[in-house]
């Protein structure tokens, strides 16, 4: 009971972060930045994730697919990151979101439900 509840208030924590990434989209496509447009695309997808982890939080078993691949791409999104502050001076101060998304991955990857035996599916379905 209590994993599932720090699941949900992972979720929602996860879910709200990502969701945030519709004020840089908003802002970017407010202001006609073409040479952002690529990073507006990016977030873009983080959007609907975060809207989807929010909606997973009612019934996390139902999304844990979607809950497997929050955490797998934030670890990728975060290993790309981490590369991009290693070698370009100017994503120095990306470190925290590296740190962020790294945590995100492994707290969900971690309270992520317990994938069901096809056994187990049959006898509850």
């Amino acid at each position: 009971m209590a994993r599932e509840l720090a699941l949900k208030i992972m979720l929602g924590l996860a879910g709200l972060l990502f969701a945030a990434a519709i004020i840089p989209i908003t802002l970017i496509l407010w202001q006609k930045d073409q040479d952002s447009y690529e990073t507006a695309m990016g977030l873009s997808v983080y959007f609907t994730l975060g809207i989807m982890l929010l909606i997973a939080i009612r019934n996390p078993k139902a999304f844990r697919s979607l809950i497997v691949f929050a955490a797998w791409s934030s670890f990728a999104h975060a290993a790309v990151m981490m590369v991009m502050v290693i070698h370009d001076a100017r994503s120095r101060g990306e470190w925290l979101m590296v740190v962020v998304l790294s945590v995100i991955g492994g707290a969900l990857i971690t309270l992520a439900p317990r994938k069901q035996s096809a056994e187990g599916a049959l006898q509850s379905g």
